[in-house]
């Protein structure tokens, strides 16, 4: 029975009387403090775990998850791509040249990724295909007519659309009597695609074979692109690669080439948790306070409770049961109402953006358009569980300052 007696007085001294209202708007404000920092964690971490998760859908959709390149060239890429198709958790793969080139049209210039691929394996490698602004296809792009597919704000920032002719600037020279000039061929836009990412701003696919003739690089091409049957096994499968070809290829998985947009989003992560915790920290020092507050009122009552024959032990579980309870209710408050609001927050931005007329992020700037959000319960119990640690780390002080309340001292007026 003595064990329960603490949580019960703990617990009876959560509910203040009507003389110790100041106590009781304390603990009522630490509660609402540990709700809406846990509120606000859940929510924010969910709506960075949406944009992360759309980033990589679509950039890594499009963007192939490993290149084998061949120094100085390939010059013999099927016998590569039959050497390398046996390789563990290989998918498949498809040659490419690639260089950054200046595009200009209409007195506008934008400089972009160039790809030189092979329409009819690039499917293989990349979903680029399902990003086509219908009725175009990859398959638009045809050896010998210099067509070339550029991303929606590429087209946008050089105001041409299908049919249109673009120049290109090669980042070469070519010697003339005259001097030196760089080195120009037209292009005509067959196609253009939509991811909803960076990519749409920077990259620009040409027919492998105009790529060759274009780049002087005869039937050779830089290397291959590769397709994993899953992102994160990219890097084990360059690895094996690495060993396999030899050192005259220069082998990348994914994480090197997007490696720093991830890691960009993730250290945001990490710096938006920390800052946010500041809340629950201030919520927790709030729980010292009203606990503090409650030893200096219930002195006489340890002091009764002591003599009595309680422990020192239970005279602080009293305490730290109380704080505790405080914190958790809190916590758990916040954590209720953080998972509804981050599991519907797309559609409760939506209906205040059709009600009041106004764009959080404008289509027309923005590449995603609508807040997405992924509540992952990993994240919700690291919050909660930090939550509850600091709620009872907050009461072990003014616990400790019950136990010393000498019951002799206290009563020899009473």
């Amino acid at each position: 029975m003595i064990l329960s007696t603490p949580v019960f007085i703990g617990l009876r001294y959560t509910r203040a009387k009507q003389r110790h209202q100041f106590i009781s708007f304390v603990s009522i404000f630490s509660l609402l403090g540990m709700a809406l920092g846990t509120l606000a964690l859940i929510v924010v971490l969910s709506v960075m775990n949406g944009f992360d998760r759309e980033i990589k859908e679509r950039i890594l959709s499009v963007v192939p998850h490993g290149f084998v390149d061949q120094l100085p060239r390939m010059s013999n890429w099927q016998e590569t791509a039959a050497a390398i198709q046996t390789t563990p958790n290989l998918v498949a793969s498809a040659p490419y040249i690639g260089a950054f080139v200046m595009l200009g049209a209409k007195s506008s210039v934008h400089g972009v990724e160039l790809q030189g691929v092979l329409p009819e394996r690039e499917s293989s490698v990349s979903n680029i295909n399902r990003y086509m602004l219908p009725p175009q296809q990859l398959e638009s792009l045809k050896a010998g007519e210099f067509g070339i597919v550029l991303g929606r704000l590429v087209a946008r920032y050089l105001s041409v659309d299908i049919g249109d002719n673009i120049v290109m600037t090669l980042p070469q020279v070519s010697v003339t009597p005259a001097g030196l000039f760089p080195r120009v061929k037209r292009f005509t836009v067959v196609g253009l695609f939509e991811v909803g990412a960076q990519v749409d701003q920077s990259l620009a696919l040409i027919h492998l074979n105009d790529a060759q003739r274009l780049f002087r690089y005869g039937n050779a091409v830089q290397g291959l692109r590769l397709q994993t049957d899953d992102i994160y096994h990219a890097a084990s499968v360059v690895q094996d690669l690495s060993k396999k070809l030899g050192a005259n290829y220069e082998l990348r998985d994914w994480s090197q080439t997007q490696g720093s947009l991830f890691q960009a989003i993730k250290m945001e992560k990490r710096m938006v948790t920390l800052l946010l915790m500041i809340i629950i920290a201030v919520a927790a020092l709030n729980i010292v306070t009203s606990l503090v507050l409650m030893v200096s009122d219930k002195r006489s009552d340890i002091a009764v409770l002591r003599t009595l024959g309680m422990t020192t032990k239970h005279i602080m579980s009293i305490f730290i049961v109380q704080g505790s309870a405080v914190g958790i209710v809190g916590i758990i408050i916040g954590g209720v109402l953080g998972c509804l609001l981050a599991l519907n927050i797309s559609d409760l931005v939506s209906g205040l953006e059709s009600l009041l007329g106004l764009y959080v992020f404008d289509p027309n700037v923005y590449f995603i358009s609508q807040i997405p959000s992924e509540v992952r319960m990993s994240d919700v119990l690291l919050i909660c569980g930090v939550g509850i640690v600091l709620s009872v780390l907050a009461t072990l002080y003014p616990a400790y300052r019950a136990t010393q309340v000498e019951p002799a001292e206290v009563l020899r007026y009473e």
